[in-house]
Parts: C-alpha cells; structure tokens; sequence
C-alpha cells in the first residue's frame, strides 16, 4: 500500500472533458443486508470522527482534479442518510470552499426508506442536495425480511411520496429482482408501483450472490435457495418492456429513466469522465491513473490524523484504457464508437474490434448503426461476457 502525504500530480488527456464529479463513501449502516459486499460497519462510534477526516482529505486531494468544474457530488455508501444536517453542511461548505462546483451541479444522496422522516427531508433540502437515490429494493414484505432490510414495505411507499411532497423531483429508486422471494407477478407490482408513483429514475439490479457475504454463506450452508438465473433474466427483460411502455429510456445496463433525468454522476463514470473519491474504499480516476483508498476505517482515520492518505493506485496502459471504454460504453445505449477507437488507441485496435464485434452481430447480440457498435436486448443479458470477450490483451 502507497502512503502519500500529498496526492500524485495530477494528469488530464485531451478526450477527457473539463466536467469532473467527486464521490464521498459513507461507511456506516444500521444493520448488514444479507446480499451487500460494499464496505461499511454498524457500528457508528466514529462516524463524527470520520467526517473530520473526509474534511482533511478533502484539503489534501483539492488538487487532484486539476481545476476542473465539478458538476456532480455523490454521497454513496454505506448509508449516508445516516449523517445529521450538520455533518452534511460541514461537508458541503468544505466542498464549496475547495472546489469549483458548478451552480447547477447535480448533488445526490443514497438513503434508505426508515431515514427519510419528513423533517428529515426539510433538513437534506437545506444543505444543497438536490437528488436522492433511496434503497427501496422492493415494496413487498418478504423480499425485505428475507434480504434483511431495515424498512419495511409501509416505509418503501411512504417516502418516495414525502420526498415528492418535500421537493425532491430528482428522485432515483432501487430495485432488486430474481430473488427467490418474488414472483414474476411481485416484479410486475414492484416496477408498475415505481411508474405509478412517476419515480424519475429507476436503478435495476439481479440478485448476485457475492463471495464472502451473508447471502454466499446461506447459500453453501443450503439455508437459502441459489439464485434463479432463470428468473432473473425473464425479470430482465419484462423490465424493460414495461418501463419502455410506460416512457422510460433504457440508458445503461442497470438504469433506466424519464427523457432528462439520467443520472449525471453516473453517466461520468460510462463517460470516462475524472472523479475524486473520498472515504475509506472510495476510487479515484484521472484519465491516467485509477486510485482506491483503503478499505478501513480505523485506518482511514488513524492516517489522515497523521496527515497521510492511505491508497493503492495503478496506473493505466493503453490497452487498460481501450478495454475500459469497451466494457463501459457497451453498457450504455450510446453503444461504442469506432470513431471513438480510431481517435484513442489507433486504426488498427478499431479494425481488430470490428473484426471482433462481427460474431456477436452475427448472433444478433449486437448492431452496428454507423460506426456504433450496440447491444441489442437479447445482448444485454450478456453484456459483461460480451465485453470480456471483446478485450485486447
């Protein structure tokens, strides 16, 4: 592990845009869903600790974007609704005092259902947020006992309607679907509530049983069913039958969304756009090199005390670079642009993926409109594989 005590120089290429998003991790929960690999602790003692060290870190890392405009801050976690309105002002006056924030900077919090009181909204709309992105998962009870979820499905309906009632227009919901709890007809109940109640955004994830989580553990022990692989692809694609029906653009893999309301933060990352990551675990890029803090809070904290960063960072070949515009941009219905290739990484590579892309259009997983290769909706389910296959050595 690298220890700095001040960031590496930072290094911009010309396709890159002068746009850039900084993401803070939040790294405390209530409880453990039994399906999260992401890293957090319910235990909160240090949480007002941490937060002083995200400003100390902030200090450090003002120069990493090189003083690029910043048009979206993310709050992700974790859980981050978890904060008090103090904590989210001494953040966001810090982040107004290093960074250059664009005025209509697009400014998300994830939170969960149990956290979004109406007061609880008034406060979040006062400190600048301007999107929230809440962990439904599901409006059934049983998919939320058996993911071990904190709300429950009374607190799923109730808050999406207060944070409408409190402002909150900008408003992303997730959901989860082949889980071995709801049917095909609770998917159907689960997608047409989130239409119904005219959520903006919505962010679609299969079950995925990750190594070394709760879930993996039932699974080996057989105290839970696998996941139906099955199910979660019928679900995949009904999903994107009815949100089409119903006016939503099928923008990214997981995301789907009202015409003008994707997810601008998010779009930066498929973008190859630079972003700075604060918090424990959180990962930064800036076009040439990709970094990650450390995955510890005591650490974290113990470090920035000393006036050190604790992080890894690698940087990026050529061919790191192409694979990585290769597996992002076939996520996105903006497709892959050969022109786009050409201009990178050269004629050849863009004739060698050509070439490569003509098994999968053969297949009908993929098109080619132009110079755009896409995927089409039977490819979709097989975007990852599709991707890897694509890959330059």
């Amino acid at each position: 592990m690298q220890r700095y005590k001040n960031s590496p120089q930072s290094l911009t290429i010309d396709y890159l845009t002068t746009m850039a998003g900084i993401y803070l991790h939040i790294p405390f929960c209530k409880q453990a869903c039994y399906y999260c690999n992401f890293h957090f602790s319910t235990t909160r003692e240090q949480q007002s600790l941490l937060v002083q060290q995200l400003l100390q870190e902030m200090v450090l890392q003002q120069g990493y974007l090189a003083g690029q405009s910043i048009s979206s801050i993310y709050f992700g976690g974790g859980t981050p609704s978890l904060l008090t309105a103090e904590e989210l002002n001494l953040l966001m006056d810090k982040l107004h005092s290093l960074f250059k924030i664009e005025k209509n900077a697009e400014i998300t919090l994830e939170a969960n259902p149990d956290d979004l009181s109406p007061a609880k909204l008034k406060e979040l709309s006062a400190t600048g947020i301007n999107r929230l992105s809440i962990g439904i998962q599901s409006f059934h009870e049983a998919d939320l006992q058996w993911m071990n979820r904190a709300h429950d499905s009374r607190q799923a309906l109730a808050c999406i309607k207060d944070a409408q009632a409190a402002g909150f227009n900008n408003l992303s919901i997730d959901l989860i679907y082949g889980g071995p709890t709801l049917s095909d007809e609770g998917w159907q109940q689960n997608v047409q509530q989130a239409i119904e109640l005219q959520v903006a955004h919505l962010s679609c994830y299969a079950l995925t049983v990750e190594p070394g989580t709760a879930l993996d553990q039932f699974i080996k022990k057989k105290k839970m069913a696998a996941v139906d692989n099955e199910k979660a692809a019928r679900h995949f694609e009904q999903l994107i039958k009815w949100t089409a029906a119903a006016g939503y653009d099928h923008y990214e893999i997981s995301n789907l969304a009202k015409p003008g309301w994707h997810s601008r933060h998010n779009s930066s990352y498929w973008q190859g756009q630079s972003y700075l990551g604060l918090g424990p675990s959180a990962h930064s890029f800036n076009g040439l090199s990709r970094q990650w803090n450390v995955a510890n809070n005591a650490l974290y904290i113990k470090s920035l005390q000393q006036g050190i960063i604790p992080f890894e960072r690698e940087v990026l070949t050529p061919t790191m670079m192409l694979n990585e515009y290769i597996m992002t941009s076939l996520r996105t219905s903006a497709g892959c642009h050969l022109s786009t290739v050409l201009e990178r990484f050269g004629r050849e590579k863009q004739q060698q993926l050509q070439d490569a892309a003509k098994e999968f259009i053969d297949k009908g997983w993929m098109k080619k409109e132009q110079d755009i290769l896409i995927l089409t909706k039977e490819g979709r389910l097989f975007a990852d594989g599709i991707a890897s296959d694509l890959f330059f050595d």
